[in-house]
């Protein structure tokens, strides 16, 4: 709950929000707590992700620039793996054989700012790897969501859906 506070208020969620498309998920793992709030636009099927916030709650932190760079690649991660990342297999074998055919999310696909909150505490430290990647999808299939007014339930997003990551 704390983490849900904390991202609704960095978010300014509810505060006028009739020209955003704004979606929230949370997420626990590793012994701590992520909540995402991201804000995209879509125009002619393209999907934009403005901003994203993240508050986290990771007990004490250690390296401060460290972990924010852990999760704001985990938030990157999770919109590319959301939009296009798909694994296909034909006859007990990956059909990706490289890199080159496989998709992954574009530096220019990726959001124009993550902002990236810490709970501040004095408890022993907890896992950071990979508590951010999970609520990017959830986050990014709400506020899709919110600006079409379609369910994103299956991924890759872009797949599933006339639209495409810009």
């Amino acid at each position: 709950a704390g983490v849900l506070k904390l991202v609704k208020e960095k978010s300014n969620w509810g505060i006028d929000d009739s020209s955003s498309n704004k979606g929230v998920a949370a997420y626990f793992c590793h012994n701590s707590y992520v909540a995402e709030v991201m804000d995209v636009v879509v125009e002619n099927n393209q999907a934009k992700v403005k901003k994203v916030w993240c508050a986290v709650d990771c007990r004490i932190v250690i390296n401060k620039e460290g972990a924010t760079n852990m999760i704001q690649g985990g938030v990157i991660d999770g919109i590319g793996h959301a939009m296009h990342s798909e694994l296909r297999f034909e006859n007990g074998s990956s059909v990706h054989k490289n890199f080159d055919t496989y998709n992954f999310i574009r530096h220019s696909q990726s959001p124009s700012e993550i902002e990236v909150f810490f709970v501040e505490n004095d408890i022993t430290p907890t896992g950071l790897g990979e508590p951010s990647l999970p609520p990017a999808v959830g986050a990014l299939a709400n506020a899709l969501y919110k600006a079409t007014g379609s369910r994103f339930y299956h991924q890759p997003f872009s797949k599933h859906h006339e639209i495409s990551l810009g």
